[in-house]
């Protein structure tokens, strides 16, 4: 099946062929340049993909209001595009091939125009196997009140990476199955044209108690209780923070006393996390780029796609602090070390004693969004199942294909997870808001744009409808994603 086939398939014949041409503007802002770099990789060269702004240095900013006026330069050998994650442009000019936009020629240069919105710590990846290959750079939108603050910013990418391809990977996960190559391994609308990768490398973990945050066990799971979970689909060869191990971690260089703003980004393809202060506390600020009240703590849990922003004080007498990230369900971890000047930085293993805590949602209720949407009736609703197995690996989202709004209304959504594995759940052009967990009581959570389905578990966000296209729907477990978890929110007439 070829790309135009399997997108016939998801979206409908009459759909393809209703689909707005992209429009090309002139390349007259700053030039964000895809291109390829060796990067080491526990002592091993790697060969990996970059998204550098004009200044030569990953990624781009802006200030809240502002234009995303950019021209994407595609210096690869190969053909690509980019999702911008966390923005909300319009449809023509989301990231996800065919859905409208074709795919990035190699040697082209596109041109992208749209108000960036608000401000929010995002970021943007390919949407394609290219971003296991460290596709993906961050995407900060400052507000005025980040950019006025008496505080040091610090950005931080977490990547899951390994020197085996993605296409031999997901060939794996599905058992030898082969694909077509020549497709590009292009993500479309209709769950995937990718080739695949190899064998069931993932582990099996009993879910333990957490504390705080990441608090859960297996009774609070209806119909789960004395089963195991798949955490783990891949034993990667490194976990990176800004490009590095913990063998040789980044250090940023920060006041006594001083204020820092951490924006972490977990860009990793396959791989959720718990970030861990060590022998600081820390607020949480913000998640997806979408400010929340306040919520203080030591760790905080992240899924695929998610984003934080934690603020700390570092201690009047300094010293070397270690920000880590915990694998889920592993000993593994990576991090950044924050330090004051003369400070001894403490030699740090990629292996830690303990695995990290398995996620789970009950911190969702204590969020609040500092603006939340407006307290009305859904005018629609829908509940889709989350289904799959990692025997087939094969995933689905059904119901999701009843999915049909129109501009102005009120959606909500039940996600069901009748799954083993947890799936975080992101929807593209919108945020939505988090007001319920397992049908109990409804509350006016945290506003996102991906949130974690753990199994066994229902989420019920709240969206208001209000930038028209096809957008996807869809699991930010890459290969979830590429195996078929991937649907569409679908507007009425479009």
């Amino acid at each position: 099946m070829n790309r135009r086939t399997l997108l016939k398939t998801a979206l409908g014949g009459a759909a393809v062929l209703a689909m707005p041409t992209f429009r090309a503007f002139a390349a007259t802002g700053r030039t964000l340049t895809l291109a390829s770099r060796t990067l080491d990789v526990n002592g091993r060269a790697a060969t990996v993909y970059s998204l550098t702004g004009p200044d030569g240095k990953p990624g781009l900013s802006f200030d809240a209001g502002a234009d995303f006026d950019v021209a994407l330069a595609n210096t690869l050998g190969e053909d690509t595009i980019i999702h911008w994650h966390g923005l909300t442009p319009p449809w023509n000019q989301d990231g996800v091939p065919d859905a409208p936009m074709p795919l990035i020629k190699a040697g082209e240069t596109r041109a992208f125009r749209f108000p960036v919105g608000g401000g929010g710590t995002h970021w943007m990846h390919a949407h394609t196997l290219q971003e296991q290959n460290l596709l993906a750079a961050p995407l900060i939108v400052r507000r005025p009140e980040e950019k006025s603050a008496d505080e040091q910013e610090v950005v931080v990418l977490l990547h899951d990476f390994s020197f085996t391809p993605a296409a031999e990977l997901l060939a794996k996960l599905k058992g030898g199955a082969s694909g077509d190559h020549a497709a590009q391994s292009s993500m479309n609308m209709s769950g995937m044209n990718m080739s695949g990768m190899s064998g069931k490398g993932h582990d099996m973990a009993a879910m333990p108690s957490m504390q705080g945050m990441t608090g859960m066990d297996m009774g609070s799971m209806p119909g789960m209780a004395g089963m195991a979970m798949d955490l783990n689909d891949i034993e990667y060869d490194a976990y990176l923070a800004n490009d590095r191990t913990l063998d040789d971690p980044e250090v940023v260089k920060v006041e006594k006393g001083g204020n820092v703003r951490l924006r972490i980004i977990n860009g990793a393809t396959a791989t959720a996390f718990t970030i861990d202060l060590g022998a600081l506390k820390g607020q949480v600020v913000a998640v997806d780029g979408q400010p929340i009240q306040p919520v203080e703590a030591q760790r905080f849990p992240m899924t695929m796609g998610q984003r934080l922003d934690i603020r700390l004080r570092v201690p009047a007498e300094g010293g070397a602090f270690p920000i880590l990230a915990l694998r889920e369900g592993g000993p593994q971890r990576t991090g950044i070390v924050i330090g004051t000047a003369g400070s001894t930085v403490p030699k740090l293993s990629p292996v830690g004693e303990a695995a990290g805590p398995v996620l789970d949602i009950a911190y969702e209720v204590g969020l609040r969004a500092v603006t939340p949407l407006a307290d009305r009736s859904a005018d629609v609703r829908y509940a889709i199942d989350l289904t799959g197995d990692m025997a087939s690996y094969s995933w689905a989202m059904p119901g999701s294909e009843a999915i049909k709004v129109k501009k102005g209304q009120r959606v909500e959504i039940d996600m069901r997870n009748a799954s083993m594995m947890a799936h975080p759940m992101h929807l593209h052009g919108h945020h939505f808001q988090v007001i319920g967990l397992d049908g109990g009581a409804r509350f006016a959570g945290a506003v996102r744009d991906t949130v974690l389905v753990p199994p066994g578990r229902t989420v019920t966000i709240a969206i208001d409808a209000e930038n028209p296209g096809r957008w996807a729907f869809h699991c930010h477990h890459l290969y979830h994603m590429a195996a078929g978890m991937m649907a569409t929110f679908a507007y009425e007439g479009v």
